[in-house]
C-alpha cells in the first residue's frame, strides 16, 4: 500500500472518525495497535484495553467471525483487512462490518464526540503515527463500502469518495467543486419532506439543501431513507445520515454525508411483507374453510344419518322401494361430500403450487365420454347430459386437468337445472386448439354476479338455497390458467349458462 501523508488528501481525520464500520490497525505481531471510536462502541472497550491486544482477543471464531464484548456478549461480524509497509514494519488495517445492525450510520453520529477526541490525540501524535494515521485514513477512503460526500456550508461537494463514484456513476473530477449534494435527490420527494420537517420542527423548511442539513444544524438525529438518481436516471434507495462539521467555535465549515445502499434490504422486507400477506391469506381460507365445511357438510351427513336409520326399519320385502330410495338419497349425499372435499383437496394443490402440467396425446371422444359415465350419479330426477364431438380425434393436453375443469362444470349444470333439465356438453378439436362447451337451461347468473364468479368462494346471490362451496369455478379457472388456456361464460337470469373453455393444444 502506498504510502500518502494527509496533507494531500484533506478531511481524512473527520472521515476516520466519521466510518460506519469497525476499524483496526494491527502490526505484524498480530497485535492491536489503533482501534476506531466504531469498533470502541459496538464492544464497549476503552482503548487502553484493546491497545496491544492480540487480534484474537477481540475477534473470534474459525474465520473470525464474532467480535467479543465487554459485557459478554458477542457481536456477528465479517472482517476485511488491507496491508501496507510502514518503516519497514508491516501493518494490517481490518475493516469490520455489524452483520446484526441496520444502524450503522447513527451510531457513528452518537460517536462524534468521542472521534473529536480522538483527532486531537492523533494530531498531537509523533510524526510516524501521523504517517500511519494517513495511512490508515486513506485505507478507509478507498474500501469503504458507502456513499461518502464532503460539501462545503452552502452545498458544493468537496470530497466524493470511490464507492459514491461506483455507485452513483459520476467521475469524481465532474462533480468534486460544481457538483451538489442535492443533484443525487428528487425533488418532489425533497418537498414532501420539507413539507414534514416544517411540521415536526415548527419552522419554515425550504425544499432543497436545508432539507437534508437542518436537523444536523440543530444538533438532531439525521437519517432518512431516500430514493437515490444515479447519472443514468435509475434510481435505488438509500439511507443516509448528514453530520455538521465543525470548528473549534462550534462554527459550521461544512457537511459529511454518509449513505448506505439499502436495495437488499428492500428485498427482504418486501419478500418478507409478501409471506406475511402470503400466510394472512392462508389463515383466511382456512376460517372460510371451517366455516363453508361445518355448513356444508352438516345436510349430506344428516341425510346419511337418517336413511341409514330408516333403512333399519324396512325389513319387509314390500319395502324393498323405500330401502331403495333411501340408499340412492345415501349415495346422493355420498357424491356431494366427495365433491366437497375434492374442491379443498384441488384448492389446496393449487395456492401450494402443486400441479404440474403433464400434456400427452389424448382421445378426446373417449377421454370426455369417460368423465361422464362418471358423473351420472349427480344428476337428479329425468336430467340429461347429451355430448357431441366433432373436428380432431386426438389432442395434446393433460387430461387429468381436462377431467378435473368437466367435471366442474358439469356438476354445476345438473345442479343448478331443472330435474327434467338437459345439460349439451360439446368439444371441436382443431390441430391447436380445443374447445370446449358446457350449456344448460338452469336458473342462469345474475348480470352483476358475473364479474366474481371465478373468485375463491364466490356464490350467486341467487342460489342461496342450493348447496355448494364457491369453489368450483375458481378451480375452473386456475386449472385452465395452468393449461394456457382461458374460460369465458354467457348467461341470462331463468335462460340458462353456457361455459365455454379454450385450450391451446400444440402439435409434439
Amino acid at each position: 500500500m502506498t504510502t500518502t501523508s494527509t496533507a494531500h488528501v484533506p478531511g481524512f481525520e473527520l472521515l476516520f472518525n466519521h466510518a460506519t464500520q469497525g476499524i483496526l490497525l494491527v502490526d505484524g505481531a498480530g497485535l492491536i495497535r489503533a482501534a476506531n471510536p466504531c469498533i470502541l462502541e459496538w464492544s464497549g472497550h476503552t482503548p487502553e484495553e484493546v491497545e496491544g491486544q492480540p487480534l484474537s482477543s477481540l475477534l473470534a471464531g474459525d474465520i473470525r467471525s464474532w467480535l467479543r464484548c465487554k459485557n459478554g456478549q458477542a457481536i456477528p461480524v465479517n472482517m476485511t483487512c488491507t496491508s501496507y509497509l510502514q518503516a519497514d514494519q508491516h501493518y494490517q488495517v481490518c475493516f469490520i462490518n455489524d452483520l446484526s445492525a441496520q444502524q450503522q450510520t447513527a451510531d457513528a453520529l452518537k460517536r462524534t464526540q468521542d472521534a473529536q477526541q480522538l483527532e486531537a490525540h492523533i494530531m498531537a501524535g509523533k510524526e510516524t503515527a501521523y504517517r500511519r494515521v494517513s495511512n490508515f485514513l486513506n485505507s478507509i477512503w478507498t474500501n469503504l463500502d458507502a456513499i461518502l460526500i464532503v460539501t462545503e456550508p452552502m452545498g458544493h461537494i468537496r470530497f466524493f469518495n470511490p464507492a459514491a463514484v461506483r455507485m452513483l456513476g459520476y467521475p469524481s473530477r465532474e462533480i468534486t467543486d460544481t457538483g451538489s449534494l442535492i443533484q443525487f435527490h428528487d425533488f418532489q420527494e425533497l418537498e414532501r419532506r420539507a413539507a414534514k420537517l416544517s411540521e415536526e420542527l415548527q419552522q419554515t423548511v425550504e425544499p432543497g439543501f436545508d432539507t437534508l442539513t437542518i436537523k444536523a444544524r440543530l444538533n438532531l438525529p439525521n437519517e432518512y431513507e431516500w430514493a437515490y438518481i444515479r447519472k443514468d436516471g435509475s434510481r435505488f434507495p438509500v439511507a443516509l445520515t448528514v453530520s455538521a462539521i465543525r470548528d473549534e467555535s462550534q462554527h459550521i465549515t461544512g457537511y459529511i454525508a454518509i449513505g448506505l445502499d439499502i436495495s437488499a434490504r428492500r428485498k427482504s422486507e418486501a419478500e418478507l411483507r409478501q409471506a406475511l400477506d402470503k400466510e394472512k391469506e392462508l389463515n383466511v381460507l382456512k376460517s372460510r374453510f371451517v366455516s363453508i365445511a361445518s355448513h356444508e357438510f352438516r345436510t349430506p351427513l344428516s341425510t346419511v344419518l337418517s336413511s341409514t336409520y330408516l333403512l333399519e326399519k324396512y325389513t319387509n320385502t314390500e319395502d324393498q322401494p323405500k330401502r331403495l330410495a333411501h340408499i340412492r338419497k345415501i349415495s346422493s349425499a355420498v357424491h356431494l361430500l366427495t365433491d366437497i372435499l375434492n374442491d379443498f383437496l384441488s384448492l389446496g394443490k393449487i395456492e401450494e403450487g402443486k400441479i404440474v402440467v403433464r400434456p400427452a396425446l389424448t382421445d378426446i371422444r373417449n377421454h370426455v365420454e369417460k368423465i361422464l359415465a362418471e358423473a351420472e350419479g349427480l344428476k337428479r330426477g329425468r336430467q340429461q347430459v347429451v355430448y357431441q364431438h366433432e373436428g380432431e380425434t386426438e389432442s395434446t393436453l393433460d387430461g387429468n386437468l381436462l377431467r378435473h375443469v368437466l367435471t366442474n362444470l358439469v356438476s354445476n349444470a345438473l345442479k343448478f337445472s331443472p330435474e327434467e333439465g338437459t345439460v349439451h356438453v360439446h368439444t371441436h378439436a382443431t390441430p391447436y386448439r380445443l374447445l370446449l362447451s358446457v350449456k344448460d337451461a338452469g336458473i342462469g347468473i345474475k348480470p352483476e354476479d358475473q364479474q366474481h364468479l371465478f373468485e375463491r368462494f364466490f356464490r350467486g346471490s341467487n342460489v342461496e338455497n342450493i348447496q355448494g362451496t364457491g369453489l368450483g369455478l375458481h378451480i375452473v379457472a386456475k386449472y385452465t390458467e395452468l393449461m394456457k388456456g382461458q374460460v369465458t361464460c354467457h348467461s341470462e337470469p331463468d335462460k340458462g349458462t353456457e361455459f365455454i373453455v379454450h385450450i391451446p393444444t400444440p402439435k409434439t
